[in-house]
C-alpha cells in the first residue's frame, strides 16, 4: 500500500478510533484516539496526522502520527468510541466505563465522568468488553454477562440487563435507535431492544456446529438488517437479521483470531478486518463478473452462502451487494494492507480514504490512500 505512516509508540495498542468530521464539511479526518493494554502504565492518547508532504531537508515524510496529549488509563482499554467531537468513551479491564473529555485549546486530556464498576461479578470486578455509543446513549457490555444503558451527564445508570448472557459478551453495536447487537462466546448474535421491559432477547442467531466466539460485530451504514461478524477461527459471518437464524455466508478469513471488522462508513462494498495472524484485509465487493470467486492474493477460495432467502422475496432495490441473489457471480478481492510480518493487529478504523490500526509490536499504521 502506498504511503503507509508506521509509528512506533512504546505500547501495545489495543484500540485505535477517528475523531469523527462532518459529512456535510469536505475536512479530512485529522485526529485520531488510542488505547493501549498490556503496559505497566496503560493510556488513552490523542493524535494528530498532518498532511503528507516529502521535507526538503529529509528523505522521509512529515506526515506521522504526532502525540496531542495523553492521559493515564486504570486497566487495559478494552475498547474505545469518539461519543462525539470532544468525548470519548472508554471500557477497562477493571470494569469501568468512563467518558474523557479533549480540551483542544491547552490540547490536554482530563476525566469527565467515570461509573468505576459498571461491570463486576459477586467476588470483585469484571472486565468491560465494549461499549458503543449514539450520544447521550452509551451502551457497555462486559465478562460478566451484562449490559449496561447509559446517558452522558447522568451520574447513574439507565438501564441494566443482568444476566443478559451466560457467557463473555464480546462486543455490542447499535441496529437502531433503540435497538442494540451482541455477540458472545457461544457464536450467537443477540438482539436487544430497549422499549421492551423483559430482559430477554428480541432475537437470537447463531453459528451451527461446535460454538465457536464471535469477538466483533459491525452493521452495514445503510441497511441495519445487513451485518457482519468475525469469530475466533478466523471466519467472516455475513448476517441478515430479517431472515431465519443463520449467517447468510461464511468466508474463511485469517488464520487466527478476527479482532474487528468494520463496513467502511460511506462506501460500504469495501470492508476491512485485522486479526491476531498480524494482517490487516481490504475486502472489495464487485458484483457482475461471470466467474464466482473469493480472490485472495490470487487464490481462489469458496464463499459458503447459508441464504434463507428466496431470490425474488425482498425489493431487489434494497439488497446490498452483500446479500445479493447473484452472489455466486460476484467476485470478492481481499487485499492485505500491512507490509511484511506484524504482531497482532488489535483494532482499525476508517474514515474517507484514511485507515488507522494498532497493533502488539507497539505501532500505529496510517494510510490516507485506501482506495475506496
Amino acid at each position: 500500500m502506498e504511503y503507509i505512516n508506521a509509528k512506533f509508540v512504546s505500547q501495545k495498542i489495543s484500540k485505535t478510533r477517528w475523531r469523527p468530521v462532518s459529512s456535510a464539511s469536505l475536512q479530512k479526518p485529522d485526529i485520531f484516539a488510542t488505547g493501549s493494554w498490556d503496559n505497566e502504565d496503560n493510556k488513552v492518547s490523542i493524535w494528530s496526522v498532518g498532511e503528507l508532504s516529502v521535507t526538503s531537508m529529509e528523505d522521509e515524510f512529515e506526515g506521522d502520527p504526532q502525540l496531542l496529549c495523553d492521559y493515564r488509563h486504570g486497566g487495559d482499554v478494552m475498547d474505545l468510541q469518539f461519543l462525539d467531537h470532544e468525548r470519548i468513551v472508554t471500557a477497562s479491564s477493571t470494569g469501568a466505563v468512563t467518558i474523557f473529555r479533549h480540551h483542544h485549546n491547552s490540547q490536554t486530556l482530563s476525566v469527565a465522568q467515570q461509573w468505576s464498576q459498571a461491570h463486576s461479578y459477586s467476588c470483585g470486578s469484571a472486565p468491560c468488553t465494549g461499549v458503543v455509543c449514539n450520544s447521550p446513549e452509551i451502551v457497555s457490555v462486559g465478562e460478566d454477562g451484562r449490559i449496561i444503558l447509559f446517558r452522558a451527564d447522568h451520574k447513574g445508570v439507565i438501564r441494566t440487563i443482568d444476566n443478559a448472557d451466560s457467557s463473555t459478551i464480546h462486543a455490542v453495536t447499535f441496529l437502531k435507535t433503540t435497538e442494540v447487537l451482541t455477540v458472545n462466546s457461544f457464536g450467537q448474535l443477540k438482539l436487544w431492544d430497549f422499549r421492551q421491559q423483559r430482559n430477554e432477547p428480541s432475537q437470537i442467531l447463531s453459528l451451527t456446529g461446535e460454538r465457536v466466539p464471535l469477538h466483533c460485530v459491525d452493521r452495514h451504514p445503510n441497511q441495519q438488517h445487513i451485518v457482519a461478524t468475525g469469530s475466533q477461527d478466523g471466519v467472516l459471518c455475513i448476517w441478515d437479521v430479517r431472515q431465519g437464524s443463520m449467517p447468510f455466508a461464511l468466508m474463511e478469513a485469517h488464520s487466527a483470531e478476527m479482532w474487528e471488522v468494520h463496513f467502511h462508513p460511506s462506501n460500504p462494498d469495501h470492508l476491512f478486518t485485522c486479526s491476531e495472524d498480524g494482517s490487516l484485509w481490504h475486502w472489495e465487493n464487485s458484483t457482475g463478473t461471470d466467474t464466482p470467486s473469493f480472490l485472495q492474493g490470487g487464490r481462489n477460495t469458496t464463499i459458503t452462502s447459508r441464504s434463507t432467502v428466496a431470490p425474488h422475496s425482498i425489493n431487489q432495490s434494497l439488497i446490498s451487494s452483500w446479500l445479493s441473489s447473484d452472489s455466486s457471480k460476484g467476485r470478492l478481492e481481499t487485499t492485505n494492507m500491512l507490509p511484511g510480518e506484524t504482531m497482532s493487529v488489535n483494532s482499525l478504523d476508517v474514515l474517507g480514504q484514511h485507515l488507522v490500526c494498532g497493533t502488539d509490536g507497539e505501532a500505529i499504521y496510517v494510510s490516507r490512500h485506501v482506495p475506496v
